[in-house]
């Protein structure tokens, strides 16, 4: 064909070509799809650590306020620990997610280069590393107002 698209009149080796460059292509996509997948497991950790030392803090704080009990400190400090503990490790699977996408990222650059892969799909701005994000600002707020009792939780 003269426009060199590939279609059911084209030689079978030209067919085959096209279809596992395809095939690689969408791979990519199943890749990155995965690596989403991955970092939410983390925000689901990350939240559930998260939330869950800011109740235990809560509760034992206004039982306190309270006069209900004297003394909460072992399970406040409990508490912030979760809550670092949930902090730490979304930095840390926001950190891998980035890590990843870039490599995944400079693979494909290089096989489109390479005439591989067409590369005319882009890779949008991940909606779950925006959602990390904005879960890691939150557990900083959240932490910040545990220890300092300061900011919008506090």
């Amino acid at each position: 064909m003269s426009d060199g698209r590939i279609t059911n009149q084209s030689g079978s080796d030209d067919i085959s070509v096209e279809l596992s460059s395809r095939r690689t292509g969408m791979s990519f996509q199943r890749t990155r799809m995965s690596a989403d997948r991955t970092l939410m497991s983390v925000i689901r950790t990350s939240l559930s650590l998260i939330s869950f030392g800011f109740t235990i803090f809560q509760v034992f704080q206004k039982m306190r306020d309270q006069s209900i009990i004297t003394h909460a400190g072992a399970a406040r400090n409990f508490g912030v620990t979760l809550v670092g503990f949930g902090i730490v490790m979304l930095i840390g699977g926001i950190a891998y997610h980035l890590r990843f996408m870039l490599h995944l990222r400079y693979q494909r650059d290089a096989m489109i280069a390479d005439g591989l892969v067409h590369g005319e799909s882009k890779f949008p701005v991940s909606l779950t590393l925006l959602t990390a994000i904005i879960l890691l600002l939150i557990g900083i707020f959240a932490i910040a107002s545990m220890i300092f009792n300061v900011g919008p939780f506090g």
